[in-house]
């Protein structure tokens, strides 16, 4: 188990930006961690790589207890904060050996061009890092995170202002540095959550509202799902109506209809064409976007 969180509380004052809040992260996993503004996705990740402690509960990383095991812990982790804290004025690979030094890793001038290579900037790696375009210092910025080669990895919205090129670049290497280490993100782009991440949670108000594949939390809402449904000709719409589980019906075209059902009421559309000799041409269930199921989870 590479991250175990149990029954966390973290409050500013009076106010709690985590109540309660318990998952564990396997190794191996890329955990996207998502939520509205203020949820309290940066302070779990903060209480995750020592930043900040909590006010009640325990946080594990690899086995050792954050605030028992500090040092231990750090040496696991790799953290790409939000607001990435780069030095502007060193130039990369004088600020990657810095780093490099700071850990202690041994050949530190191979390392440094190892993660150089491996990030993509070798173009760059003679520029001051105040002369990099936004999604280059991101590359510096998840360099220096594994340049001690962590087990865990913390990215807190890492393609964030990004452009749609950078997007797909940063994307690529997550994926790459997922094959084998624990990576744990936070973003606010649904599309990356899907082609990246093999499970979701999402936090509202300092409290987990879903954990689970971002395919389960999208197909979770049984209780209602729309299907659309073509058939050979055409059928009266007080007969859909009476259909068991259907709970509206809207005609989209000649042939073709939009139920609303309660829970999955193919099997029950398909027994009324068989009872009434019509040819089901087409069905299919109309999933919800993940920023649509995001939305209601999050929302009052």
């Amino acid at each position: 188990m590479s991250i175990e969180v149990k029954n966390v509380f973290k409050y500013y004052g009076e106010q709690a930006a985590l109540n309660d809040v318990s998952f564990k992260v396997n190794s191996g996993e890329i955990i996207g961690f998502l939520g509205p503004n203020g949820a309290g996705k940066s302070t779990m990740m903060k209480i995750i790589t020592c930043f900040i402690p909590k006010s009640a509960g325990t946080v594990k990383v690899c086995g050792l207890d954050v605030e028992e095991h500090s040092i231990e812990v750090r040496k696991k982790v790799g953290y790409l904060p939000e607001h990435n804290p780069l030095y502007l004025d060193m130039y990369v690979k004088e600020y990657l050996s810095f780093v490099a030094g700071i850990y202690k890793i041994p050949n530190r001038k191979e390392r440094v061009q190892e993660m150089i290579k491996k990030v993509g900037l070798e173009k760059e790696q003679n520029k001051k890092i105040g002369a990099l375009s936004k999604g280059y210092r991101q590359r510096v910025g998840l360099a220096q995170a594994i340049i001690h080669d962590p087990e865990v990895l913390i990215l807190d919205e890492p393609t964030s202002g990004l452009d749609p090129n950078q997007l797909v670049d940063i994307r690529k290497l997550i994926i790459e540095i997922g094959k084998t280490k624990t990576v744990m993100l936070s973003t606010h782009i649904m599309q990356e959550v899907e082609a990246i991440c093999d499970r979701v949670i999402i936090i509202k108000e300092g409290t987990i509202v879903a954990d689970n594949s971002a395919k389960e939390i999208q197909q979770k809402d049984v209780e209602k799902q729309t299907i659309l449904v073509e058939f050979d000709k055409n059928c009266s719409r007080n007969q859909l109506r009476q259909i068991p589980g259907v709970k509206s019906v809207k005609q989209v075209d000649d042939n073709k209809w939009v139920f609303l059902g309660a829970g999955d009421v193919r099997p029950e559309i398909a027994k009324f064409a068989q009872r009434e000799s019509l040819l089901i041409l087409a069905m299919s269930i109309e999933e919800k976007s993940m920023e649509e199921v995001f939305k209601e989870l999050t929302q009052n």
